[in-house]
């Protein structure tokens, strides 16, 4: 659960994607490039990465920057994403049949992600109301 601190209740929107098929260490790969840029530049990135965790990343994003415009309003050209972690799920543990009855184990690994995006316009505006309380 992402804890919202007071000042920015109204300004960020998340999308949280879980037991995603996928090791943490690879999508962290993709994450660390998005980190902290716009949604439109988020975009282009994505769709342009060769790694397989760029497609689950990209509708994470899709869905958060839905949420913002249906949920809170937010205009999609001002939006940043200011918060993008990855975590590790479970393993799925499976056994793979061979040779003499034996069995090979197989670890799947899973993963959480979660995209945080911010309204720019409205932490601006947030900022410069709110100049002499701090």
């Amino acid at each position: 659960m992402i804890k919202k601190s007071k000042k920015n209740r109204y300004t960020e929107v998340y999308a949280l994607g879980q037991h995603i098929d996928m090791s943490a260490h690879k999508a962290r790969r993709v994450i660390d490039q998005i980190r902290g840029r716009s949604y439109e530049e988020t975009l282009m990135i994505l769709e342009l990465m060769p790694y397989r965790a760029s497609y689950p990343i990209l509708k994470l994003v899709y869905s958060a920057a839905a949420n913002a415009n249906h949920n809170m309003g937010f205009n999609k050209a001002n939006l940043i994403i200011s918060k993008a972690e990855v975590n590790e799920g479970t393993t799925v543990k499976k056994l793979k049949p061979r040779a003499r009855g034996r069995g090979y184990p197989i670890k799947r690994p899973t993963c959480h992600i979660t995209i945080v995006l911010k309204d720019l316009s409205l932490s601006q505006e947030y900022l410069n109301d709110n100049y002499f309380l701090l």
